[in-house]
């Protein structure tokens, strides 16, 4: 099901990965939602909100994101990173460490 192909079309990044349909559902439909929740924000500073309730909804937003990379990190555990360490590539687990270090800032 995961592929690693040459570049994309697009060129956006190195390598990809062909995610099952649920998978992908369930990564556009949080991001959908986060980019809702940036447009709200975006919205409340054009109507002028109280600063307060701007954070706030920052925060959720924050929170969403946060969500995220927690579901696409552990999809990426449990796939990528699991195929590689079988086929013995040991770089993958030097690309996970950085990665979180980058996550972790």
């Amino acid at each position: 099901m995961e592929e690693k192909r040459d570049l994309p079309e697009n060129g956006c990044c190195h390598k990809t990965k062909v995610r099952s349909e649920k998978e992908y559902r369930d990564l556009v439909n949080r991001l959908s939602r986060i980019e809702g929740q940036i447009r709200g924000i975006r919205g409340m500073v054009e109507r002028d909100c109280y600063c307060p309730e701007i954070l706030v909804q920052v925060a959720a937003a924050n929170a969403a994101l946060n969500s995220f990379n927690k579901v696409l990190l552990a999809n990426h555990i449990r796939t990528c990173v699991a195929r590689d360490i079988r086929d013995g590539k040991e770089e993958t687990i030097d690309e996970l460490v950085e990665v979180l270090q980058k996550l972790m800032k």
